[in-house]
């Protein structure tokens, strides 16, 4: 039931096949076999198809805080799904401590004792005091998700997207979410703004509320998990399947000699199909100023992603030990020394550097996969 992405000799993105269909075609030098930035496998034709018509295909984007589902499903299969941890938490805990960093350096550079037009204060660089500005850790969620349906919609002909759609509103009197006073805005609200505008390049683009999207999971009959940090597709991706099928299926009227009402009509299969678990690697950047000054001026080293060794934090290796072969992710080095961590980044040990081989350049991702769905077909 697992399909697997095609493109066209040209690069452009096909209906799926079989993967007995596309382990056939490699075998025969009809295709080659490639490997995304997602470490999604697909297959690329060497010869022109003989028919290139693409059928509807629809891409399901339940975003969230600190997590977000995504699926890809067509009429007759579910194609994708993923599970995406955001980086909200970790971007903001950066942000709060450059605050509490550049307060400190401020702290130390102003001589208070002058009076204030003596002081080193410099000018203002730009006007931070807009209205709507998009904050990083919002900011950050939805590049991520738009990364992630980037590299989606390069493989597959997505035609449209669906996007659960928040509607929230700040009263500034009471600070309460959900009130309708419209004198206050919500940085929620300004972060789908921009996420819908840059999904407009890549497809036809759809909002849907978060209580049709339960209405209609409900009909499809997938359970979802009350854990939303839970790494299964029953947490966040069921939710991106119910509003993918949005496409498939429509809520219509009916009426007939004794009864009337409303139902959904249409036909669709949800199946068995590959499912991430995404993620970016939590590798802190260069720090240009520690949060105590080191004697002498002499700084440690703090933070990067390159090693002494050739090989940088996030790259995908392959490493040994003691007879014992190990896989995971760069993620610090020693003198003679490199760091190799598993997916949640807890450290599988320190391997000698001649025994560590790259697999991978790093993508600034790092991803999971697994298989997931019971196949349910609704008439």
């Amino acid at each position: 039931m697992y399909r697997v992405p095609v493109l066209s000799p040209e690069g452009k993105p096909l209906m799926p096949t079989k993967a007995s269909r596309a382990r056939r075609w490699i075998k025969e030098g009809k295709a080659v076999k490639k490997f995304n930035k997602l470490g999604q496998f697909y297959v690329q034709l060497i010869a022109e198809p003989s028919d290139s018509k693409t059928q509807p295909i629809s891409c399901g984007i339940d975003p969230g805080k600190h997590f977000s589902g995504i699926a890809i499903q067509s009429a007759k299969f579910t194609l994708f799904t993923a599970h995406l941890e955001l980086p909200f938490k970790r971007v903001r805990e950066k942000m709060d401590n450059r605050r509490m960093m550049r307060r400190g350096r401020r702290g130390r550079r102003i001589n208070r004792k002058l009076p204030f037009h003596l002081r080193a204060h410099r000018q203002k660089r730009f006007n931070n005091r807009k209205r709507g500005k998009l904050p990083p850790s919002i900011r950050a969620n939805r590049q991520f998700e738009l990364r992630v349906i980037q590299e989606l919609c390069k493989v597959f002909p997505v035609s449209d997207i669906y996007f659960e759609y928040v509607k929230a509103d700040v009263d500034l009197t009471s600070g309460r979410k959900g009130a309708k006073s419209g004198k206050g805005f919500s940085v929620v609200m300004v972060g789908q703004k921009w996420i819908l505008k840059q999904l407009e390049s890549l497809a036809t683009v759809h909002t849907i509320y978060g209580w049709q999207t339960s209405n209609l999971r409900k009909h499809l009959q997938l359970e979802k998990s009350k854990n939303k940090a839970e790494q299964t597709a029953n947490s966040h991706a069921v939710d991106a399947v119910a509003l993918a099928s949005y496409q498939f299926l429509e809520y219509k009227s009916y009426h007939s000699v004794n009864n009337h009402g409303h139902s959904w009509q249409g036909n669709i299969t949800i199946t068995p199909c590959q499912f991430m678990v995404i993620k970016r690697p939590p590798v802190s950047r260069r720090q240009l100023h520690l949060m105590l000054p080191s004697k002498g001026g002499q700084r440690r080293k703090y933070g990067g992603t390159i090693t002494r060794h050739g090989i940088r934090k996030g790259d995908f290796v392959k490493a040994e030990k003691a007879g014992k072969v190990f896989y995971g992710w760069c993620s610090g080095d020693t003198a003679k020394q490199i760091s190799v961590s598993n997916f949640n980044w807890k450290r599988l040990g320190q391997f000698t550097a001649s025994k560590v081989v790259l697999l991978q350049r790093s993508t600034g991702l790092i991803c999971k996969q697994e298989v997931n769905f019971v196949g349910v077909t609704i008439c």
